[in-house]
Formats: C-alpha cells, sequence, structure tokens
C-alpha cells in the first residue's frame, strides 16, 4: 500500500476525457502539483443510460465503490458536479459531510430540471441542490451559476473555468490561405448548436470559400454542413496543436436555460491559440466576448457578416484581434491568474507566500 501523502480527495463523473473533469479538477492538480486521490465512476466521458447498461458490474462495483468511500479526515474533498448518475443526491451529501472540509464545484447550469424518465427517477437538479447544501463551499463557473447556488449555501465563489495559453501553438501567420477556415471544438451532445449557423456558414461558404473544422469525437451527420466540412478527432493534445491553423473559432449557442450556465471554454481554447473568436452572446459569452475583443453574433445576417469580416479584413487588424484575444485570456481566464484563490477556496487557508 502506498504511504504517499495526499494533498486533497476528488470525486467526479467522468474520466480524463470528460472535458469537465480535467478543466475543473485534472488540469488544476497538474498545474498546482498536488497529489491527489481521484475516484472518477467508470472512467469514462459519459456516464448517459447507455454508458451503465452496456457495462452493468462495473456499475455496480462503482456504486459499491462510493458508498466505502472514507474522505480522508485531514484533506478536502473536492466534488465535481456529481459523485453518481444513479443518485438523487444522497450519496455526495454523504461524502461531503464526512470530508475535513467539502468543496462542490460545477460548470453547467445543473439546477434545471432536464425531461425524461431517467431524470425522474435520478434527478440532476435534486443531487446538485443536495451537494450545494451539503459543501462547506462552493466553487461555480461563472455568476449565473453562483446566483443558483447562493440560494443554498452562504459560502459560493466563482472560479471561471482556465486555460494554460503556453499549452496551446500560437497562431503567427494570419494571412488567409486559399481557402479559409473556421474552427468549432466540441462534442457529440453540442454538435448540433452548428445547426443554428448553418445557413451564415453556408452563405460565407459562397461568398468567401470558407470551410468548417470540427474538432469532436463525434461521426454523425451534419447535414448541409458536410459539403464543406472537416472533422478531425478529439484526442488529448490535438485541440491545443490545431487551432493555430485556422483563421477564426465560433461558439454558437441557442439562448435557454440551460446554455445560459456555460462557461465560455470554447471561446478561451480559441483565444488561447491567438484567433480572432465570433460567439453567441449568450450568458457569460457576453462578456467574454468582451474581454477577448471578439464579435457578437445573434442571427444569421450577424454571423454571416462576422464571419465575412473576419476572413476578409486586412492581416494588421486579423492579427490585432487574434492579439487581443490571447492578451485577454492570460489576463483573466489562466491558470497563474486564479491558481490562488482556487487553492484558497479547496483548502480553506490561504495560498503560501511567493
Amino acid at each position: 500500500m502506498s504511504t504517499t501523502p495526499v494533498d486533497l480527495d476528488v470525486v467526479m463523473p467522468y474520466g480524463s476525457g470528460g472535458a469537465s473533469a480535467r478543466v475543473r479538477a485534472l488540469d488544476w492538480i497538474e498545474h498546482l502539483d498536488l497529489r491527489a486521490d481521484v475516484s472518477d465512476y467508470l472512467g469514462t466521458s459519459t456516464t448517459g443510460v447507455g454508458d451503465l447498461l452496456r457495462q452493468p458490474w462495473r456499475t455496480a462495483r462503482a456504486e459499491a465503490a462510493l458508498r466505502r468511500r472514507s474522505p480522508g479526515a485531514d484533506r478536502p474533498l473536492l466534488l465535481v458536479r456529481n459523485a453518481s448518475p444513479l443518485s438523487n443526491g444522497a450519496v455526495e451529501r454523504t461524502l461531503l459531510r464526512r470530508s475535513a472540509r467539502g468543496v462542490y464545484d460545477f460548470d453547467d447550469a445543473l439546477m434545471v430540471q432536464q425531461p425524461g424518465l431517467s431524470q425522474r427517477a435520478f434527478s440532476r437538479s435534486r443531487a446538485w441542490r443536495r451537494a450545494v447544501e451539503a459543501a462547506d463551499q462552493v466553487i461555480a463557473g461563472n455568476d449565473h451559476l453562483a446566483e443558483a447556488a447562493a440560494a443554498h449555501n452562504r459560502e459560493v465563489a466563482v472560479v471561471p473555468s482556465c486555460v494554460e495559453p503556453d499549452r496551446y501553438l500560437a497562431k503567427t501567420d494570419y494571412e488567409v490561405g486559399p481557402v479559409p477556415v473556421a474552427v468549432w471544438v466540441g462534442s457529440p451532445s453540442t454538435e448540433p448548436y452548428l445547426a443554428g449557423i448553418a445557413p451564415a456558414l453556408a452563405a460565407a461558404h459562397r461568398s468567401t470559400g470558407l470551410r468548417l473544422r470540427v474538432v469532436s469525437a463525434g461521426s454523425a451527420s451534419l447535414g448541409a454542413l458536410d459539403a464543406f466540412t472537416e472533422r478531425v478527432a478529439w484526442a488529448p493534445g490535438v485541440v491545443e496543436q490545431t487551432l493555430a491553423g485556422a483563421d477564426v473559432g465560433l461558439m454558437p449557442l441557442p439562448d435557454d436555460p440551460w446554455t445560459r450556465g456555460k462557461c465560455a471554454y470554447k471561446l478561451l481554447q480559441y483565444a488561447a491559440a491567438g484567433l480572432p473568436v465570433i460567439g453567441s452572446p449568450v450568458g457569460v459569452n457576453a462578456s467574454v466576448l468582451d474581454i477577448l475583443g471578439g464579435l457578437a453574433a445573434t442571427d444569421d445576417d450577424q454571423w454571416r457578416q462576422a464571419l465575412e469580416a473576419v476572413v476578409t479584413m486586412p492581416v494588421a487588424e486579423r492579427a490585432a484581434l487574434g492579439g487581443r484575444a490571447r492578451a485577454g485570456v492570460r489576463a483573466e481566464f489562466s491558470f497563474a491568474r486564479w491558481a490562488g484563490e482556487w487553492r484558497r477556496l479547496v483548502t480553506g487557508r490561504p495560498a503560501p507566500a511567493a
């Protein structure tokens, strides 16, 4: 048995393939060089009904392990999103209350009740509320989420999703080649958001030759977009090394209770690579676009105009947009900017003096 001291217990629903697992916990552990005891349920990037049904014995063992888990009496427990997809919050509440310091972190609008039979049986919103109520400290990814949590706990703070700009290959050549490229990074579950700007993308393709690059683990048809879309399979490190080859980064969102809780992470990734950015000003996207010098677009005409403007403007203007985006993300959304605050909130102690 290992006797290596542990700084932090971490419980989360996903393995390293899950964006929330990386952004809200694993990247922080690496950045701060912490020693962590991590429990990640099935180790998969999703925990939907299909994932559970395909692995019934692993699911049963994961449930049993959570109920046996005894957090360290001398260290904090960081619970990200939820511990189990088969919980109404009892297991999350127990883990947080048993720990020396229970810290609950979330970066999506989990308080929004979702439709469906599984959600009636295992309510994500109820599990969220019980976790928030039980935590010694709640960390939310943006002000909208923090406001919801503050109705159930007085100790709520905001730490935005952060990126490490130095991990990203930075764009240096802002000349647009013979074929302009717009890039979108996401997951199979968020690919449908592209349909909302499909007419604008098609119009920009006709007027400028623009092509779309989709970095995702998905493979489903994107309808009319397939004719001018290149797919790049998501894998660790792919995003950081490939974004600089595009001319503009995109983050379209519909405006609904779920998307208003999004934390603008795609915009931050594009900005870290020095790309000009275009996004829907939904939720925190609006303020992030302002900080990054990005273009906000709310309808087909605005999206088409923004796309055409970025790929046809003078090189110096496009370079200025990319430079402002990279400077903004380093100043306001980098690990270095938030490290002291994150450590204080998780440990309950001031960050050590430099």
